[in-house]
């Protein structure tokens, strides 16, 4: 929009030029993690991946066109068998999406493929009678 002032980062600087629509406004990586993914800041939010961080990104301008609603990232779902606490799993993004609830995690084809996870994610789908979408 012509003569609307850019939002500031959360550092003091200017963000890019394109206002609410440029995908990674405030983008700034910092460390590697054990897989090889950068963190990424946008908007003052550090995610664990630049695949994260944009989808983060894609899922506010399906917010802000009213697509989906609630949109929430981080949400513990607690795995407790028998009154133990056994783990928590971490979903990267939960929203609404007409009358449904959709639960998101974002991972790498790689991560995919990992037993431990793939044992996580059926073991939260059965508990909480959900389906994990993954992109």
């Amino acid at each position: 929009m012509r003569g609307r002032r850019s939002p500031e980062t959360m550092d003091g600087r200017a963000s890019s030029p394109g206002g609410d629509h440029a995908p990674f406004d405030t983008v700034r990586a910092t460390s590697k993690s054990k897989y090889g993914n950068k963190k990424t800041v946008v908007d003052g939010i550090t995610f664990d991946s630049a695949k994260e961080a944009k989808r983060w990104t894609e899922l506010k301008l399906l917010e802000r066109g009213n697509v989906i609603r609630n949109l929430e990232r981080q949400v513990p779902f607690k795995v407790n068998i028998e009154g133990k606490h056994i783990c928590t799993w971490i979903a990267d993004f939960v929203y609404f999406e007409g009358q449904g609830r959709v639960i998101e995690d974002v991972k790498s084809s790689y991560t995919r493929t990992l037993p431990v996870y793939r044992l996580k994610k059926k073991l939260i789908e059965a508990m909480y009678s959900i389906r994990i979408e993954e992109s």
